[in-house]
């Protein structure tokens, strides 16, 4: 069995719920605290109107980070619930037939990204920041004959547990920077 017809079970990936907290908590960390402040301090956009906006941007995270891929025997395809408009996040479909290769650059933070090349030229970036990276890049290599040995995810783990932290840091400041500013309110 050469390695382009190895059959495989259809998988879903989703985003790693670590990253996918980390994203949400750090937000909301650096948004909640705004309209209280914007009270506080007489601002001329109403806190109101700050609360709409923080509530519209946390459903578009919240949308972004609902991405999936799904591999099965024909290919690889990132897709969106149905409740995410596709003007705001396209999905994209890539059969295993139509894969060229899987080429890396460099980002502008010296890590690096790679893309799947079609046959007719475009590129399609490979979805790093799912669970189970290392199985779907085994189904890539199985579909492909591609080697992925030194594939890996743009960030690690620990990378993510170290901006949690930071972020729940954060979180106790924006807690005491809202009690603060309600007791200034109420002195007023």
């Amino acid at each position: 069995m050469t390695a382009n017809s190895a059959t495989i079970s259809p998988s879903v990936f989703r985003l790693s719920p670590l990253i996918r907290i980390t994203l949400l908590s750090l937000y909301i960390a650096l948004t909640v605290p705004l309209p209280f402040l914007s009270q506080v301090t007489a601002a001329p956009v109403p806190p109101e109107l700050l609360w709409i906006g923080i509530s519209i941007g946390l459903v578009a995270l919240y949308a972004v980070l609902t991405e999936q891929v799904i591999v099965d025997d024909q290919g690889i395809q990132v897709t969106y619930p149905t409740w995410v408009p596709s003007f705001f996040r396209k999905g994209w479909f890539l059969p295993w037939s139509d894969v060229k290769e899987l080429k890396p650059r460099s980002t502008g933070q010296g890590g690096l990204v790679y893309y799947f090349l079609s046959q007719d030229g475009k590129a399609y970036l490979l979805p790093m920041r799912v669970a189970g990276f290392a199985r779907l890049v085994q189904f890539v290599q199985a579909k492909t004959s591609i080697d992925t040995t030194d594939v890996r995810p743009l960030a690690q783990p620990w990378m993510y547990l170290i901006l949690l932290g930071f972020t729940l840091l954060l979180l106790l400041v924006d807690g005491w920077a809202i009690a603060t500013a309600l007791t200034t309110k109420q002195l007023t």
